[in-house]
């Protein structure tokens, strides 16, 4: 080995270049996450697509779902997780892992390596949920999520679980997305240059996070289920595929863009070096801003504490 060879072996690795006009993407992804929670109809995502999707795929009305056995549930969960598939976290999934799109030019090199990002996502979100159904089948019946209790004037305690776990997801997106742009430093800097996809499985550890917090009417009926089942394995089966259902239409939507658009995406990203991290960072911002806006200041208006707008149209 050369003298000029060990020392490009020793030189650390350039850092990713810092975007231009930060200040102008984070003004733009606030605002944009702020109207988000202005518009957002929780009746229509619920109802409308995630019931109408669900009772599609499993024949009859989901509501009134008979989960009479473990076969019955299991159909039940993936279904219900498909139908609940439109959440802000995966939004922020699919920006985090879009900069990683393969620059091979053949399609079947792109999405081989395609795979393992993808890949590390579902095992977060596999891992998250197989560890809460197997809490919810042991402690389910005592947890906040199996209350079907309603409060005057207040938040059910459900709703209170909702609030601290999706506010802190919501502070970890914001976080990362200022960490993206380069604005804060970056929790994963260190361990991403030994393990390239430690963002992929925080993602999936993230929206396999969702189910703890998750107030889907949908949702809650099988996680009574779960919790009245006693069962294990069961408990981790279900909540599994919900997670997993939940990915699906992430997955074919990554899949297509590796496939269909891969080069030029990445070709596009080369172009101007800043403009992963712009993509990334925004993504991130927008997603944690709703969420926490969402859930923990709309909610809160709820009560009649604060003040919050809302625009009604569903």
């Amino acid at each position: 080995m050369t003298s000029s060879d060990l020392r490009a072996k020793q030189a650390p690795a350039a850092s990713s270049p810092v975007p231009g006009r930060r200040g102008l993407v984070v003004a733009v992804s606030f605002l944009a996450g702020f109207v988000l929670t202005v518009l957002w109809s929780a009746p229509f995502v619920d109802r409308v697509i995630g019931d109408g999707i669900t009772s599609a795929l499993i024949g009859h009305e989901a509501a009134e779902a008979p989960l009479t056995g473990i076969l019955s549930g299991v159909a039940f969960a993936f279904a219900s997780g498909l139908g609940g598939t439109f959440t802000a976290c995966n939004i922020a999934a699919l920006g985090a892992v879009a900069p990683m799109l393969g620059e091979k030019q053949s399609v079947g090199n792109r999405l081989v390596a395609a795979l393992p990002p993808l890949g590390w996502l579902v095992a977060g979100a596999v891992a998250v949920s197989a560890a809460y159904g197997v809490v919810a089948a042991l402690f389910g019946t005592h947890m906040p999520q199996y209350s079907t209790a309603t409060v005057t004037g207040g938040l059910a305690p459900r709703l209170v679980q909702s609030m601290i776990v999706f506010g802190a997801i919501g502070l970890v997106l914001c976080y990362l997305g200022l960490a993206a742009l380069k604005l804060v430093k970056d929790p994963l800097e260190g361990i991403s240059r030994r393990f390239p996809h430690a963002r992929s499985l925080l993602m999936g550890l993230l929206i396999g996070a969702f189910l703890i917090g998750r107030p889907f009417p949908l949702y809650r009926q099988l996680f009574r289920d779960v919790a009245d089942s006693g069962n294990p394995l069961y408990g981790a089966a279900a909540l599994v595929l919900q997670s997993l259902g939940n990915i699906v239409v992430l997955a074919v939507v990554f899949l297509l863009l590796t496939a269909l658009a891969g080069g030029r995406i990445q070709r596009w990203f080369a172009a101007a070096p800043g403009r992963a991290a712009v993509i990334s960072g925004s993504a991130f911002l927008v997603a944690g801003v709703f969420t926490f806006l969402y859930w923990d200041v709309r909610l809160l208006a709820r009560t009649g504490v604060i003040w919050y707008p809302v625009i009604t149209w569903y």
